[in-house]
């Protein structure tokens, strides 16, 4: 893993620096809640990333261990990307955005209810989806030992 220079010892600065900017963020949202996968499935998001912040964005994500990319089992030319344990633990903070995001600004009526169950209990909510998201790295680690 190639290690970034620190800009500061504040915990809020150092982690900005992994995750941080919004294309970063975007395919981390991506990756929990839209089940994408490959480069392509990025690619095709509605905010329109290029592809070489993309490929930068990914490669910080993978370095910094947010990620972690294996084979796509249908293609040799695609790779498919996952959240680590370490990006999965970013669900809460992705979740506090949401909320804070649905007071102040309009959401699609599918993401206004996924927000309202959350916020009705936000730790059942993170633990419920976070279960599901490392059921997947379970599985993945079982296929390779297979």
């Amino acid at each position: 893993m190639e290690t970034s220079k620190k800009r500061s010892e504040c915990p809020l600065s150092c982690s900005l620096d992994v995750f941080g900017d919004k294309w970063s963020l975007l395919i981390i949202r991506d990756l929990i809640f839209y089940k994408k996968s490959t480069y392509n499935d990025f690619l095709k998001s509605a905010e329109g990333i290029a592809t070489n912040i993309l490929a930068s964005r990914l490669k910080t994500l993978e370095e910094n261990g947010i990620i972690e990319k294996s084979a796509h089992p249908d293609s040799k030319a695609k790779i498919l990307y996952r959240l680590t344990e370490k990006g999965i633990d970013l669900l809460p903070i992705i979740m506090e955005v949401y909320i804070w995001s649905d007071k102040y600004y309009e959401m699609p009526v599918a993401l206004k209810a996924t927000i309202k169950e959350a916020k009705k209990d936000k730790d059942k909510f993170v633990k419920q989806v976070t279960k599901e998201l490392k059921i997947k790295i379970t599985e993945k680690k079982q296929h390779l030992i297979e």
